[in-house]
């Protein structure tokens, strides 16, 4: 019989890179259980605290901020009101693959792991004493968190199982050189001799036993190899698979009993919600103008005209919805003004409110997108605040912040007109929803949200577009921007399928403070065609269509829409990206008729 021919030594070390490491996978889970135990305590700690000092939500409002264009647009264009789901997302990644190798790392030497840890605390304490309003207090959760899953780590790693040894090489005993034995010696023991627990092999993961050589000790390892932590571990501690894994399940418990709890006490300590449930709005002293009949396209499946809250696009950069106390809350406005202006939220509530139907847009609105909806707002026209406060000459701009400390530039004139800019305390007969704004936000009818529509306003400065950048505009969005005109299909869907015969096609249109004239289809390559406008409620709301083509053939067929308002004719049907004022262009959808 022809013997196997050995492997070569290149060949082994190549077939171990691939070889699996249970120590490795030990320590990886180590390292994932420790950082999940420093979120959790922070959670549980931060309960105590405003919802700044929770590590989650200051790493994740970092990353907006640092986010770039093309990477937001992505985000908002494929994933739309999800975008921050996605983020989180990304984000339990990013954490579980680096706290992986932090468990390696304290595995083999654990001062670096130890440094790992703490550099991934330090970095989270970073962000959070970055946040909008932080204090040097908001970083004791995340302190703590880090504390004890240091200890944590340090745990699990003396729990890890000791790495196998290589099986013993058998020896012939007729091959040992009787002549390399020194007279008198003992006769050298057979190499095959079996290997009991006491030589420190893994006896099955049941455990091992203290004593053993250290691996940093074995004939031809050297420390830089292997280097076992758990060299100095008290006489009869045994670490094996079944310590290893009671340890881990005990941490993932503790873990979600502390995040849970967290998440409980801070809502049982939120009083916003019990605030606002209890608020009554005061009827609004100039009511909206009464809606015509006709507002909704005949067409099933077009969009309601007056959008529910529960369906109103939600596009900003709070990952956690701000708790604001209503009772305490004040608006400050100042800046280039001849009179400083502070409102309380019960002055607001005092003062005649007016009530108005308004579309709002996202810039990141793209072609046929669902990022704009109409509501009935309450609130206090802008412009009554400013003349209050009168702005000095040569300002052209308001500077408006969140309590979150996202900022919008608007134009000065603009807040100053007669359109119904108002600053809103209810959405649709209620208080404004938490995700909204409340307890104030501002609405601007015929600008994009990113330039007007700050939720959980706080501070009104009047300044100039050249002394002062809004957060968006430092990221490469523009300065001012207008709503474009735009008709969106509906109906049918994208790559629907319809019966035979005549289709009906309806959607919607807006170009807020301008209005919609008229709405033109085009199915494949014909002409365009005249669709029926519904009623109109006013040129700050949007306005349905509906048309009905002939009978089309089978097969695939293309559907475009174009609306015309009174200032700029007919949408222009130039492509441009929602990057840096807004998307615009012709939407096309494709059906087929079967």
């Amino acid at each position: 019989m022809t013997d196997s021919p050995t492997p070569s030594p290149a060949r082994t070390r190549i077939r171990s890179l691939f070889r699996p490491r249970p120590v490795l996978m030990y320590a990886a889970l180590a390292g994932i259980l420790a950082a999940a135990t420093v979120l959790a305590v922070a959670e549980l700690a931060g309960a105590f605290f405003t919802a700044r000092a929770r590590p989650l939500l200051a790493l994740g409002s970092t990353f907006i901020d640092f986010t770039p264009l093309w990477l937001k647009n992505f985000a908002v264009e494929t994933f739309g009101t999800n975008d921050k789901a996605a983020l989180f997302a990304g984000m339990a990644v990013t954490i579980t693959v680096l706290a992986a190798l932090a468990g390696i790392l304290a595995r083999r030497r654990w001062a670096l792991g130890v440094s790992a840890v703490l550099i991934m605390g330090a970095v989270i304490v970073a962000c959070v004493l970055t946040r909008a309003g932080a204090t040097v207090l908001d970083a004791g959760p995340t302190l703590l968190g880090t504390a004890v899953g240091i200890g944590v780590l340090h745990g699990l790693i003396l729990r890890i199982p000791a790495p196998d040894s290589p099986p013993p090489v058998a020896v012939p005993e007729q091959q040992v050189d009787s002549g390399s034995r020194s007279a008198g010696a003992p006769a050298a023991e057979p190499a095959n001799r079996p290997v009991s627990a006491g030589d420190g092999q893994n006896d099955g993961g049941a455990g091992v036993a203290i004593g053993s050589p250290s691996p940093a000790h074995r004939p031809g390892v050297t420390p830089e190899q292997d280097i076992d932590p758990r060299a100095d571990l008290p006489a009869g501690f045994r670490p094996g698979r079944r310590g290893f894994f009671a340890a881990a399940g005990l941490t993932v418990v503790l873990a979600a009993a502390a995040a849970t709890g967290g998440r409980a006490i801070a809502a049982a300590r939120n009083a916003t919600s019990t605030f606002r449930a209890s608020l009554t709005l005061p009827a609004a002293a100039d009511p909206a103008p009464p809606l015509p009949a006709g507002l909704q396209s005949p067409v099933p499946g077009v969009t309601p005209w007056l959008t529910p809250n529960a369906d109103f696009y939600r596009i900003d950069t709070a990952l956690s919805v701000p708790e604001v106390d209503a009772e305490t809350w004040e608006l400050r406005i100042h800046g280039m003004v001849e009179e400083e202006i502070r409102l309380s939220f019960a002055e607001l509530l005092d003062a005649d409110l007016v009530e108005r139907h308004l579309t709002l847009t996202c810039v990141s609105n793209p072609l046929g997108g669902d990022l704009a909806g109409t509501a009935k707002w309450l609130g206090l026209p802008v412009r009554e605040l400013l003349a209050r406060a009168r702005p000095s000459a040569g300002a052209d701009m308001v500077l408006s912040t969140s309590i979150d400390g996202f900022s919008a530039s608007t134009p000065l004139e603009v807040l100053q007109d007669d359109r119904d800019a108002l600053l809103a305390v209810g959405m649709n007969g209620e208080p404004l929803p938490p995700e909204h704004g409340y307890p104030v936000r501002m609405v601007v009818p015929g600008l994009y949200g990113f330039v007007s529509a700050t939720k959980w306003i706080i501070d009104m400065e009047v300044t100039r577009f050249d002394a002062h950048r809004a957060y968006w505009t430092d990221r490469g969005w523009a300065e001012q921007a207008p709503v474009k005109t735009m008709a969106r299909v509906e109906v049918p869907a994208s790559f629907a399928r319809v019966p035979a015969g005549p289709v009906d096609i309806g959607g919607t249109a807006w170009s807020q403070q301008r209005g919609i004239t008229g709405v033109e289809v085009r199915i494949d390559d014909g002409d365009w065609q005249p669709a029926v406008l519904a009623a109109e409620a006013s040129v700050d709301t949007w306005r349905q269509f509906s048309f009905r083509t002939a009978a089309l053939d089978v097969g695939n067929h293309t559907v475009r829409a174009r609306a015309a308002d009174p200032r700029d004719g007919v949408q222009t049907d130039a492509r441009a990206d929602t990057v840096p004022d807004g998307a615009s262009g012709w939407q096309s959808v494709q059906f087929m008729v079967e």
